[in-house]
C-alpha cells in the first residue's frame, strides 16, 4: 500500500468505525424507547445509517479497498433489519462492519507506522 492510499484508508477507517459504533449504540438504545417514540427514533437512526453507509461507500471509492465493501453489505443488512423493527439484530451486522471497516485502517497504521508517520 502506498503512503497515500495508508492515510485515506487510515482515515476512512477509524471514522466509520467510530460512527458505526455509535449507531451501534443508538440500535440498542432503540429497543427501550416506548411505543410511541419507536417510530420517529427509528426514522432517525435510519437516517444516520444512510449517511453512514454513504460515507462508507465514500471510502470504497477513495481506497478501492473491498473491506469497505464488506462493511457496506454489512450495514445493508443492519438497515433492513432496523425497517423490519429488529434493531437489536442488527446490532451483530454492525459489529461485522465494524470489523471490516477497522481492517483497512489496521493495515494501513502498519504503514504508517514503519514510515514513522504514527
Amino acid at each position: 500500500m502506498d503512503l497515500p492510499t495508508a492515510v485515506k484508508s487510515y482515515q476512512f477507517g477509524e471514522r466509520a468505525k467510530s460512527e458505526l459504533i455509535v449507531v451501534s449504540q443508538l440500535c440498542q438504545a432503540l429497543t427501550g424507547f416506548a411505543d410511541t417514540q419507536k417510530s420517529g427514533g427509528k426514522k432517525m437512526l435510519l437516517l444516520l445509517m444512510e449517511q453512514v453507509r454513504s460515507e462508507v461507500a465514500f471510502a470504497v471509492q477513495s481506497t478501492g479497498d473491498k473491506e469497505f465493501e464488506r462493511a457496506i453489505n454489512s450495514l445493508n443488512e443492519a438497515i433492513s433489519l432496523v425497517e423490519s423493527d429488529q434493531p437489536e439484530q442488527a446490532v451483530m451486522n454492525l459489529s461485522a462492519a465494524i470489523s471490516a471497516s477497522t481492517t483497512p485502517a489496521q493495515n494501513a497504521w502498519q504503514v504508517l507506522s514503519d514510515h514513522g508517520l504514527l
